[in-house]
């Protein structure tokens, strides 16, 4: 997964979050994980998520991990919701990320992001979580930004 930098548009600071976690994929995760189901086209895609949720979790995201397992990923809840830029400094493999709304659909779907990137990506209206997911599982499970996206919350 990448490490993401989530941008405030209020103030336009930084607070670290990202999709990469220190050492590699198979070091064992602390994060909490949680059913995340993506539905697009009339199918339902269940993952099994990380939740970064402080914001030493967020800052950490998906660090250095070399690769995602193809039902995994994280989220990052944002509460309240708010505008958000994430990049992919320090994360050696490719992701797509959903912007999400308060009522679970998409705001934007950036797909096959750049590993080791310094290019913020982001959305300019409020939202509620953005996850992260291996790079171009998107396109190989035929979800689009029509997606709706549920998580407990």
């Amino acid at each position: 997964m990448i490490r993401s930098k989530l941008l405030i548009a209020a103030g336009l600071a930084l607070v670290g979050l990202s999709g990469c976690h220190a050492g590699s994929a198979d070091v064992a995760s602390a994060a909490r994980t949680v059913p995340v189901t993506i539905t697009s086209a009339g199918k339902a895609h269940r993952f099994n998520i990380e939740v970064a949720r402080t914001p030493e979790e967020q800052a950490r995201g998906l660090m250095f991990r070399t690769r995602i397992a193809p039902d995994g990923g994280m989220i990052f809840p944002m509460d309240p919701p708010r505008s958000a830029s994430f990049w992919m400094k320090n994360c050696p493999a490719s992701q797509d990320w959903f912007f999400i709304r308060a009522d679970g659909s998409v705001a934007r779907l950036v797909e096959n992001t750049i590993p080791y990137s310094l290019e913020a990506v982001g959305v300019d209206e409020p939202v509620a979580a953005v996850l992260e997911i291996a790079g171009g599982r998107a396109a190989e499970l035929g979800i689009s930004d029509d997606a709706k996206v549920e998580w407990p919350r």
